[in-house]
């Protein structure tokens, strides 16, 4: 076996502070992962996902999987059930023993009755995992009936009971809801109810608070933490956040290209940690501090009394009954150099201020962008404004289009907003914009999905910098990367801002994110204000309950599953 295979007792280390991730072999381990290998072949070349990688798990234990994108933790947690969809992926070697059962050779019959039953899983994003077109009760009697022989009723008492037990509130009125009516803390909720259907001994979580909230992280991951007490199951935990694992996880493996590169106990592993690349990873956390403001800055947006109200329409001649107001009397001043964050919890209303600032929907109120008033001008007549206005999506893959080269992505922007360039000019004014994104200029006629997704994120920044905006709507920009990948793109970001005197607006959940960059933050709750101050009062000295318990949340200062907005 190779080294992070060699046979030793939990948590040791060996000389090289590569850990074996194997316990001595003893009653009490449920699962052991020995020498597993993952290939994936294509067009005659095979490359190793993972690499002989072994681990083994306890009866009641969480253990973490903690790496980087592409590390292979996904990998790994799909192969404990041959659940990879790839069908050019194949395992060149290894075992996965389930008390003491090979997976890896035994019957897909077999297979069949582990999964959902034995094992489970919970996936990242709960909105595709759930069946778009059957409501709750369907889906969650699904894995009952699939398993157990039960009647009608029966099977309702039991998900109602599991909907109770994940903390749903008023559980009958959601049995008919649709995966799209629920919040994504309450389809999170509902996936862990069809995890805990069969009362599982191993229940693997992939990711499952990345795209959460970080009041609604909090809550997840106590209800997970208490329900695995409860009973008594052992969980692999996949997480590149390194705050949630300190806090969760018995033990740690740390994963990069495909191999354990160190295992140990959470507290050894965060005090003294061998592995270079287990530093590497918990030295990554965004630091630093955004650009000191300039007394003498210009306003570059200011907005008074912001209304976003939709219309709520029932009856047969569609009448209004009443509005959601997802924007709600909110006024704001931002200016050249300055970062503004805006934070709350999904609903708050952040991203509709957003939208709303740039003209992109409809809202009442005054909005002046370098004291032109945009409150009066139609879509149309916005579009010259628009180079000077530019937008940075959360999810980087989904904001470029696949079939366009990134030379033609960067520079189509150009191509409405300054036609009287040449084309020479135009590829010139694209290059140099990735190159100062910190991309290498000949790789602009690639395609996105040739790019990670830290690439990904610098492409659509170089894509809105290369028009010289003076006002930037960042709207999480860095929820979907990793950590280390974070922190390279808030140094970014401070540079960039630094250099050409730009005004951000920051809209993210990731707290630890918006202090290293942001000079004021606003709070917002149910569209409207709670809290606003700089950076310093709103994180050191907040004032209101709503605020306390997002920085709880956020820094671990404590739990804060009872300060967040109930499900």
């Amino acid at each position: 076996m190779s080294s992070a295979g060699s046979m030793s007792s939990a948590g040791s280390m060996n000389a090289a502070g590569q850990g074996s991730g194997v316990a001595t072999q003893t009653d009490d381990v449920l699962l052991s992962v020995r020498d597993l290998s993952v290939a994936f072949h294509q067009g005659g070349e095979s490359q190793l996902a993972l690499d002989r990688i072994s681990f083994d798990i306890r009866r009641g234990e969480t253990v973490a999987l903690v790496g980087e994108s592409g590390s292979g933790k996904s990998v790994c947690a799909l192969s404990v059930l041959k659940l990879l969809p790839y069908p050019s992926a194949s395992h060149p070697s290894g075992q996965v023993l389930f008390k003491g059962q090979d997976l890896m050779s035994a019957p897909e019959a077999e297979i069949r009755d582990v999964r959902g039953n034995d094992i489970t899983m919970i996936f990242q994003e709960p909105m595709t995992s759930l069946n778009p077109l059957q409501p709750v009760e369907q889906q969650i009697a699904e894995i009952l009936h699939l398993h157990q022989a039960i009647k009608p009723d029966e099977a309702r008492r039991q998900v109602l009971g599991l909907l109770h037990q994940v903390g749903i509130r008023e559980p009958e009125k959601r049995l008919a809801s649709y995966p799209h009516q629920l919040s994504g803390g309450q389809r999170q909720r509902v996936m862990i109810a069809m995890a805990l259907a069969n009362r599982p001994e191993l229940l693997i979580a992939d990711e499952p608070t990345t795209a959460l909230d970080v009041t609604v992280q909090a809550q997840i991951l106590e209800l997970l933490r208490d329900l695995k007490q409860q009973h008594g199951m052992a969980m692999l935990f996949i997480t590149h956040d390194l705050g949630i694992v300190r806090k969760f996880a018995d033990r740690v493996c740390v994963m990069t290209a495909g191999k354990i590169v160190e295992t140990g106990a959470t507290a050894e592993i965060f005090a003294n940690p061998q592995h270079a690349y287990t530093k590497h990873l918990l030295a990554a956390e965004p630091k630093g501090q955004p650009p000191a403001r300039k007394p003498d800055a210009r306003d570059v947006m200011r907005a008074t009394d912001i209304k976003v109200w939709f219309p709520v329409k029932k009856g047969f001649l569609r009448r209004t009954v009443d509005h959601i107001k997802a924007v709600d009397g909110l006024s704001l001043t931002l200016k050249a150099g300055q970062t503004l964050g805006v934070v709350g919890e999904s609903g708050s209303g952040k991203t509709t201020l957003g939208l709303a600032l740039m003209r992109l929907i409809r809202s009442e109120g005054q909005i002046y962008f370098e004291d032109q008033p945009l409150h009066a001008r139609s879509f149309t007549e916005m579009r010259p404004l628009r180079s000077a206005m530019q937008v940075v999506f959360q999810d980087p893959f989904g904001s470029l289009s696949p079939r366009m080269s990134i030379a033609d992505i960067v520079g189509e922007g150009l191509a409405i907003h300054a036609r009287e360039l040449s084309a020479g000019a135009r590829d010139k004014r694209v290059a140099e914009a990735l190159e100062e994104v910190g991309l290498d200029a000949a790789t602009r006629w690639r395609y996105p999905h040739e790019f990670s997704g830290g690439q990904r994120q610098r492409i659509a920044i170089a894509r809105a910098m290369v028009l010289k905006p003076r006002f930037v709507m960042l709207d999480e920009p860095t929820s979907a990367l990793d950590m280390s990948v974070q922190a390279q793109v808030v140094d970014l970001l401070r540079d960039l801002q630094a250099r050409h005197d730009l005004a951000y607006l920051f809209i993210s959940h990731d707290l630890k994110v918006v202090r290293a960059l942001a000079n004021d933050v606003i709070v917002m709750r149910s569209g409207k204000v709670v809290e606003h101050g700089t950076a310093d009062q709103i994180f050191d000295r907040p004032e209101t309950d709503y605020t306390k318990a997002l920085m709880a949340a956020a820094f671990n200062l404590e739990s804060a599953a009872g300060g967040a907005v109930s499900e």
